[in-house]
């Protein structure tokens, strides 16, 4: 059996661009596949620290993560990404928790009860207004808001774009992520969930042309290889079936 190799370090901060670290996780499995985690941690002008899809917290992760300024926000980017959010509720109860449209619904449905004290639109809130901008994507199936680091010009996705790499995966898997547009080099948005666009084209369209206008530098991803260049030209490889 082929064995899973993760990005080790895992649960340990690592720097991306000035006041951006990103923490990869554990395995997960989804549809029976296994999955890397990733999360994605941005400190704010205000010294405010804005946590990304938390992963399961291990080897000090969310001490170093607090070594870096008091945690204010907890985001639960996607409908599906919430798993480890409750735990860091508990760890920092005066942080401040968003999540996107559906994602309590989703959790209640896996019999997990997820308190939120926002949910994320199309207007970013005042705490970080001016520096992280937002878009939601929101279909029939996935709902997911992406953000967009102005300072160092980062993009943060968390299941539009996945980019498995092979030789991290187990054989029998290969042939499904291939077939579901996800392997790296050529990762993309997973089938299933473009196929759920299928009756919302434009405004999939809308946040593709958003992103692209923003002009990213790297794009982080949740699950795979992520990008630290040449982040607008993966943008248009990714999406070029749509643009």
């Amino acid at each position: 059996m082929t064995r899973l190799t993760g990005y080790e370090p895992l649960h340990t901060l690592k720097p991306v661009a000035s006041d951006v670290w990103i923490a990869d996780g554990g395995w997960i499995r989804f549809y029976g596949l296994p999955f890397p985690t990733r999360m994605t941690v941005i400190r704010l002008k205000n010294g405010d620290v804005w946590v990304h899809s938390p992963i399961d917290d291990e080897n000090g992760l969310a001490k170093a993560v607090t070594a870096l300024g008091p945690v204010r926000h907890l985001i639960a980017p996607n409908w599906i990404h919430y798993a480890w959010v409750p735990a860091w509720q508990a760890l920092f109860p005066q942080a401040q928790t968003w999540g996107s449209p559906g994602v309590v619904a989703r959790a209640a449905s896996r019999g997990l009860s997820l308190h939120l004290d926002h949910e994320l639109g199309d207007t970013p809130p005042a705490a970080w207004s001016g520096e992280i901008d937002q878009k939601p994507a929101l279909s029939a199936l996935h709902n997911e808001v992406v953000f967009f680091y102005r300072a160092s010009r980062t993009l943060v996705l968390t299941d539009l774009i996945e980019n498995f790499e092979p030789t991290r995966m187990p054989w029998w898997a290969r042939p499904l992520l291939r077939l579901g547009g996800v392997c790296d080099p050529d990762g993309g948005m997973p089938r299933d969930i473009a196929a759920s666009f299928r009756r919302r084209p434009e405004h999939l369209r809308d946040v593709v042309q958003t992103m692209i206008g923003w002009n990213p530098e790297r794009v982080i991803l949740a699950h795979g290889r992520w990008y630290d260049r040449d982040g607008t030209a993966e943008l248009r490889r990714a999406f070029r079936g749509l643009i």
